[in-house]
């Protein structure tokens, strides 16, 4: 199967490492932008979310999304 028409695996790859990246990284931004943190907490993690994207992105939901307060 062609994967966005292109041949061999160049379609899943692409989608492995471009698509997938990108999507985990809007979904952290906008978590984050939307979330309630204490202090400076939320200017930090947007600043390592767009700075590092990817690490960034599965630090977020490791260690930021475990901040946000109620």
């Amino acid at each position: 199967m062609n994967l966005l028409g292109m041949p061999g695996g160049m379609g899943m790859m692409i989608v492995f490492f471009v698509f997938i990246p990108f999507a985990l990284w809007v979904i952290a931004l906008v978590d984050c932008l939307k979330g309630n943190f204490s202090g400076d907490n939320k200017v930090i993690w947007v600043l390592v979310i767009i700075f590092l994207p990817v690490l960034g992105s599965i630090l977020y939901f490791f260690v930021g999304r475990n901040q946000k307060t109620a």
